[in-house]
Formats: C-alpha cells, structure tokens, sequence
C-alpha cells in the first residue's frame, strides 16, 4: 500500500511539476511580447519595478491559461453552427478576447493591449505552453500513457465494457494510386508503409500485404466511396451529371446530391453500411450507417439530429485553444506554401501549369490542415472509445494533385505529412482499450496531363456547341479544333434532305448540357426526356458525332443505339456494339483490361448521359486530357486514375485468391465487409447478394 500511495503522490508531483513549468514558460513569452510589442505593456503609466511587471506577466499568464481552460470549450460548443473555415479564422480573434479578459481580471491592475496586439500575444502564448507541454510529455511515457486513457475513459464515460475482439479502422488515402504508393516508399518519404510492407527500418517482416484494384469507370471519390462504404453505386455515371426527370446538375460533392445518392444505395443495396454496427464516419461523402459522424457530407443539410453530432466534431479539436492556435497558424502558414510554390511553378514556366489563384490557396489549406488535423483527432477519440469499426477520409493529396500534379514535389510533402498522421494513429491505437487492425485504402488514382482546353485552345463544351452548328467564343472559333468542326457541320447539313424531314434548328431550350469529370465528359439534351439514340442524335445533329469521335483529343463515346444497344464510337468511322467488344475492343485497347465491362455496366444506368465522352489516353506516358483545369484528373479512364490500391493488414484473410482482380468499388465493399465480420462479436449482417450488371 505504502508503494502504491507513493507512485500516487509521485505523478501528482509530476503533473504539478509540467504545469508549473508550462506556466513559467508563459509568463517569460508574455515579458518577452511586452518588450517587442509596443500596444502591449505590463506596467503602469507611471512605471513599475520589473518585480511589479514579472508579478504582472505571472499573474496575467496564469490567469489567460485558466480561461483557456475553463471558458474556451464553451465558446467553441456555442460555435458549432459555424462553419469549420469560419471557425478556424475565429480562433484568433477569441483567444485574443480571452488574453484581454486576462489582463483586466488581474488584481494587480496593470497591463494593456490594443485588440489586435492581443490577437497576436494570444496566439503566441497558446503555441508556445502547447509546445511545450508536449515536450515535457514526451519526456515522460508514463504521463503520456495516463493522458491516453484518461482520454479513453472520457470518451466511453458510462458505455458498456470495451470488447476485447479486435476493432478496424479504415483509413482513406483519397487519390493515391498504387504506383503513387509504391515510389513514395520507394523513395524513402512514407517510413511508416515501408514499416508495414517490411521493405524500411525494422526488417524483413510485413505486417501488411499490399493489393491493387481497379476502380468503376468513374473513378471518383463519390462513386468509390458509396460503392465502398454503401455496398452499391449502381446509377453513378460520373462526378457529376444531368438527370432529366429533375431536371437537375447531381453533384457527389453538394450536399443535397450527397444524401439522395446514398439514401439511393441504402435501397438498392438493402442495408444501412458498412459501419451500421458501432461505427464511426469520419471526413466523408457519406455516412456508411454510422452513428458516430463527423465532417460527413450527406448530413450536412440537416439542422438537428446526425448533423448536430457531425458538426459536434469540431468540438472535440477546437475545445483545446492549443489545437486551435496550431491548426490556424499551420493554416496561415499551407497558404503562404501554396502561394510560394504557384509562383515558383510561374515563373519557372513549368508545363502542364494551371491557374491555383483566387480562393484555392484557402481551400487547399482546410483540405491539408484544417481537415487532416479534425479528422485524425476525431479517429484517435474514436480508438480510445473502442468503437468496432471508423473510416476516415484524408483528402490533402487529391487537392493538391489536381494542381500541381500527381507526381510533384508538392505532393511528395503532402505524402510524408499523410504517412505521419498514419503513425499517430497507429501509436494512440497500442494505447485503445482494445487491439485495432488498421486498413489503409485509397478510392481511386490521379492521372497526369495537360488540359484539354490548353492543347486545343477550347473546352469541350466548346467543340460541342460548334459540332451543334451553335454559337461558340470567339476564341474557340479561331482554333484549328473549332474550324474543323464547323467545316464539319456545313458537310453535313448539305447531305440530302430525306423526303418529309426538315434540318432541325436548335432552339435556347435545346442546347446541350455539357459536364466535366475530370478526363470525362457527359453531354445531355434537356428538353428530349429519354437518352437519346445515335439516330436520334444524327438526325438532329449529324455532324456532332462524327466532330467528337474523330477529335485527336477524345477517346472514345459511348451512345445508346436503336439497332445494337449501345455503341462504341471511335476515330475513322469506328462502331462497335457492346456485345463485340471482347472480341473487338477497337478504341476501348489502348485503356486495358475491364474497360469493356465498366463502360458495359455504365451503360445499363437509368441517369447515363446521351453522350459519354472519354477522353484521349497515351498508353505510353499514362497521361490523359481533362476537360476540367487539373492538370492530375480523375473520373474516367485512361492511366493510374483507375488502379488504387489496399493495405490490409496479414491478420486479415487476402482480399482475393491468387490471379483474381479486385474489381470495382462494390467488390471492395464485400471485402471490408468480411473483415468486419472475422471478428466473433462484431455481428455484421450479411448483405443480400446482387448481381452486377453485365
């Protein structure tokens, strides 16, 4: 007993020892600010002693780190209905709020500061006692450990026990490719993979196994991650489309197309998700069934109920003025990167090159800051919980591909910060009150290229209208593309008239929607309610057809058509029908194995654009064209873009036997879902089986 009660009294001194030196720390940046600061003073106008200013700046930091502590989660809570980029601004504003109110509850009466002297002074202290707090912990494994499972206590509060079968955690890498994967272990900047892949330091023993699989032919985080955490993407032709019935743009990234598409697949699939059963949605699309959501997309238009809980997220980081601070200024300083490294690209002329001026620097900040850092603290809260099963969405690498490119120098930083996040988890996973298996997967690739529009000088809207005999830009109409196709159309409307036929004249109401997926296109006509046929489309627009097809920059379409189904059109008059691609695959070959089948699947959707239009791929260099500004895309088909990977660990059975593909979202889908149910008590109901469309 009397060595129990002095380990007690040893971390009791411990813990008084850290926030004694956390406080000293504060109060000589507070004197150190008041020397460089000129808004900012600890003495009275008559001057003080320096005894009466270091009284002051004693008495002034303890004071704004019990605010900190006591009165900062309560303005977070009241905040959560800001939202997250908003709230991320406001951290300075309030802590510096908070070190004002310091300084006039301090009993000595001394000290003042301008607002936004204040801002400043606050950030800066709450930086500094966060550092070096962290560093007294890390000094002491102890302290560390209790912190964990004082956390993990909290979280569970009056829960029942924590099984002691194994959890899962399911980590999305968003658009990391394979080959991506590969080179980055290759070259040293993710340690962590190379540990478990038994290639870095640590020996020669994996503890993971790594497998490749090929995405649907839209090969797109929407897509991916429905058919992933959903069991079904059945009627998602791409990013985005026209559905002419509701006569509405679905977009998988706007909230309200969110929750449609995966009310949508609950129904087709017959099952509520992946995580239905003590799960936690973090970062995501979509929900998975989870009850535990945070920064999930398809809840976010909800005012009550799940979006409360989602929004609740926030709460959990921001609650800590530390974590704030750290966040807004690692915030300021990926905005300060991303403008140094788009000039640099500028000025050096680098090529492919695209605009990244305007609200991108912000938004690529949340998407490597803000976003990483909630996401993996609401993960590592949810392993101390002992939740069954979390997946988590980090989307910092796609951001940043889609604009200076898949293989860049900029993306090789965003992978060794990505692979630091994946060690943190797997360190606060040792110290969960139950053992975690810890699933690290990527929704599709990205694919490099330069745009469409920069080679050809127009977008594909552009070449469509032209091949419309429509009104294009001025621009478009000077480019070699654009000549084409409007010789294209004089050509065709002087082909004779059939007997009783008149040329159709396009009205307002009739022109063509035209949308981007990355590298694929999707063009509709809105006022013919049914997909159109090839006939159809011929007879309204005979040279639209025959001006994409035969475009250097375009692959290949994909119309339906009243004699065969459904088509494959290429260059030089080719048409295939869907049946005769196995023995044919004409200009489906140089976009390899499955491309038949996918294209085949997309084909039977209800919401299957009157055009599917892909894009030109060179097998040689795997770069495609996108018709959106990415000069890395994804969305169609044509190079890494289609070819993810999964890194399971070998505790778990192999995704497939020896010599079989993993194939399509869905697929995956059923292998997570058979891990899930490798444990005894996690009790995933089984999905009904339903066969894929041909």
């Amino acid at each position: 007993m009397r060595g129990v009660g002095g380990e007690r009294w040893r971390r009791v001194a411990s813990q008084i020892g850290r926030s004694v030196a956390v406080w000293a720390v504060s109060t000589l940046t507070m004197l150190l600010l008041a020397g460089l600061l000129p808004d900012f003073r600890l003495r009275s106008a008559d001057g003080d002693s320096a005894t009466d200013i270091a009284v002051t700046a004693a008495l002034g930091a303890g004071a704004f780190g019990l605010l900190s502590a006591l009165v900062w989660p309560l303005l977070v809570r009241l905040l959560l209905l800001v939202p997250a980029l908003v709230l991320g601004l406001l951290v300075f504003f309030l802590n510096g709020a908070l070190l004002w109110l310091a300084l006039q509850v301090n009993p000595v009466e001394r000290g003042a500061a301008a607002p936004e002297t204040a801002v400043v002074v606050a950030a800066v202290m709450s930086a500094v006692a966060s550092a070096t707090g962290a560093a007294l912990a890390v000094r002491d494994d102890d302290a560390y450990r209790r912190r964990l499972y004082r956390l993990a206590d909290r979280r569970r509060g009056s829960a029942p026990p924590c099984p002691t079968t194994p959890g899962t955690v399911f980590l999305q890498l968003d658009g990391v490719g394979h080959d991506v994967l590969l080179a980055a272990v290759d070259k040293g900047l993710m340690p962590t993979v190379a540990r478990w892949l038994g290639t870095g330091d640590g020996g020669d023993h994996p503890s993971h196994r790594l497998t490749p699989w090929r995405t649907d032919w839209s090969s797109q985080t929407g897509a991916s991650q429905l058919g992933i955490l959903h069991g079904s993407n059945h009627d998602v032709p791409a990013f985005r489309w026209y559905e002419k019935a509701r006569r509405e743009v679905m977009v998988c990234n706007r909230p309200t197309s969110a929750a449609e598409l995966q009310a949508r697949a609950i129904e087709y699939s017959g099952h509520a998700g992946l995580l239905a059963h003590d799960g936690a949605s973090r970062g995501n699309l979509f929900s998975g069934g989870a009850d535990e959501q945070a920064l999930v997309l398809s809840i976010a238009t909800r005012r009550r109920g799940p979006a409360a809980r989602s929004r609740a997220g926030y709460f959990a980081y921001f609650s800590d003025p530390a974590n704030a601070v750290r966040t807004a200024l690692s915030f300021v300083a990926e905005v300060g990167r991303e403008i140094g490294q788009s000039t640099r690209a500028r000025l050096g002329k680098q090529r492919p090159r695209v605009s990244r001026g305007g609200l991108y620097p912000f938004v690529r900040a949340f998407a490597t800051v803000v976003e990483r850092d909630v996401v993996v603290a609401a993960v590592t809260g949810d392993l101390l919980a002992g939740r069954t099963a979390v997946y988590a969405d980090l989307v910092a690498y796609d951001e940043v591909a889609h604009h200076s490119g898949p293989v860049s120098r900029d993306t090789e930083k965003v992978l060794q910060r990505l692979d630091r996040a994946l060690a943190l988890i797997e360190n606060v996973a040792e110290h969960a009150p139950r053992p975690y298996r810890i699933v690290v997967l990527s929704d599709h690739g990205q694919s490099p290229g330069e745009t469409f529009r920069s080679r050809y000088g127009l977008t594909l809207g552009d070449l469509v209208r032209a091949g419309c005999g429509l009104p294009v830009p001025r621009r478009a109409r000077r480019t070699h593309s654009g000549a084409e196709a409007r010789a294209a159309v004089r050509a065709a409307l002087r082909r004779p008239v059939e007997e009783g036929a008149e040329h159709y004249r396009p009205s307002r109401g009739s022109e063509p929607v035209v949308l981007a997926s990355g590298n694929l296109g999707l063009i509709s006509f809105p006022d013919v309610p049914h997909r159109m046929t090839k006939e159809e489309i011929d007879a309204r627009h005979p040279a639209l057809l025959p001006t994409l097809a035969n475009h250097p920059g375009i692959g290949f379409l994909l119309v339906r058509s009243e004699r065969h189904g459904g088509v494959v059109l290429g260059a030089y008059g080719a048409e295939i029908p869907l049946d005769e691609l196995d023995d044919n695959p004409g200009p489906l070959a140089a976009f390899g194995p499955g491309a038949a089948d996918v294209v085949r699947r997309t084909h039977t959707f209800p919401h299957t654009a009157d055009i599917m239009v892909n894009s030109f791929h060179d097998s040689a260099d795997g770069e495609v064209l996108a018709f959106e500004e990415q000069i890395g895309s994804h969305g169609g088909l044509g190079g890494a873009q289609s070819r993810p990977f999964l890194l399971s660990p070998l505790a778990l059975s192999a995704p497939v036997h020896d010599g079989t593909d993993l194939t399509g979202a869905e697929q995956v889908h059923r292998v997570l879902r058979r891990w899930l149910t490798e444990s005894d008590e996690a009790d995933v109901p089984t999905e009904p089986d339903r066969e894929r469309a041909a």
